[in-house]
């Protein structure tokens, strides 16, 4: 089959340029966390001068990776100096998958409290206590497999998350077996959108509110086709209960990208890069260049990972490079009792480059130059 000859091909080339281990000095932390059912590593980054109730931001790798060389080469690590917050990477094992994907195609690695899915649950709520971080400021993204990691991580763990990026990856439940994921990597099943939404609401037993989908695939994905972002869209459209036709936003630099709102907010994004294969976007130049390039690090010009983190409003683009604020779809209200468990969404802290363009946005959208 072509496309699982991609497939193959795509996990080969990702052995073949993987960086090395050490090559680079480490930032992060090595810890551990108990329970830990799937077995995998801690890795944290906490900046200096962190403040009491800041934003935790989990970041899942993909295949081939290693938990700091993603979140460094994407520019997570960079943000998290330059906006005061934690960065967690949960970093899968060969002991686990030979090509150290995270499993997101097994069920007992992503039902909500077995294996992979709650080794990461586990990660997120020890980090959250032992830096006085704010429960409802906890946000996750993924590559490939960590982006569908990233998918059935928001499914399970609803409640956890105020918003999800998912970049090349594919929609919860789209397989049981690696039989079935290569299969839904090439071709992802054919299913009603409701179809789809069950998958989420029957992964736990949260009634909502649900985190914020930003969805980010490249055109020319050989790997993941871009067939998966149209599944996780109407998966994600169906859990917010949004439909028809969605609102066309327009950066500054004029990529375009769908919105879908509820509320008055932005509750599923769907950006669709043009003429891109797997891999993040990056960009290396100007005043919001953003991560380095490298394998499955793409510089496209897009720096994704500060589009995605000023969407959650923890970062500010300098070039008002954002037609929207992906803001959260939350009440703030607490759930379940549990204040690990409580939900809502504060402002970021802005510094003085922050605050420059802040004003310059507020002044835009006070003129009717851009949308709210």
């Amino acid at each position: 089959m072509p496309g699982l000859r991609h497939t193959f091909t795509a996990l080969r080339d990702m052995r073949r340029l993987a960086p090395e281990n050490g090559a680079v000095e480490s930032r992060m932390t090595t810890g551990s966390v108990c329970p830990n059912p799937g077995a995998l590593n801690m890795l944290t980054y906490v900046p200096n001068g962190l403040s009491p109730g800041s934003t935790l931001v989990v970041v899942l790798h993909g295949c081939m990776q290693t938990g700091e060389g993603y979140a460094r080469g994407a520019g997570w690590l960079d943000l998290a100096d330059r906006y005061g917050f934690v960065v967690l990477c949960p970093q899968q094992t060969s002991a686990n998958n030979p090509n150290r994907c995270f499993n997101w195609f097994e069920p007992g690695d992503t039902r909500r409290d077995q294996g992979e899915a709650a080794s990461i649950a586990a990660m997120v709520k020890s980090v959250v206590a032992a830096h006085m971080l704010d429960p409802r400021q906890v946000f996750i993204t993924g590559l490939s497999a960590g982006g569908a990691m990233t998918a059935a991580m928001a499914a399970a763990y609803p409640e956890v998350f105020a918003g999800a990026a998912i970049i090349a990856g594919l929609p919860h439940g789209a397989a049981s077996n690696i039989s079935e994921a290569l299969g839904a990597m090439a071709r992802p099943r054919t299913l009603t959108s409701k179809e789809w939404g069950d998958k989420v609401r029957l992964a736990s037993d949260h009634e909502g509110p649900w985190p914020a989908i930003s969805i980010w695939h490249g055109d020319a994905d050989a790997t993941v086709r871009p067939a998966s972002a149209a599944a996780l869209v109407s998966q994600w459209t169906d859990v917010h209960r949004v439909s028809g036709v969605p609102s066309i936003a327009v950066t500054s630099k004029g990529r375009q990208f769908e919105v879908w709102m509820a509320g008055g907010q932005g509750v599923v994004e769907h950006h669709r890069l043009h003429g891109m294969g797997h891999g993040t976007p990056i960009a290396t130049v100007g005043p919001d260049a953003c991560g380095s390039a490298g394998p499955f690090l793409l510089d496209v010009g897009v720096a994704s990972s500060l589009e995605i983190a000023s969407g959650w409003g923890i970062a500010s683009v300098l070039e008002v490079d954002q037609a929207r604020p992906m803001a959260q779809h939350r009440d703030g209200a607490a759930v379940s009792g549990d204040p690990w468990r409580s939900t809502g969404r504060k402002d970021a802290a802005a510094g003085p480059r922050e605050f420059v363009a802040r004003t310059i946005e507020d002044a835009l959208k006070a003129a009717g130059l851009l949308r709210r």
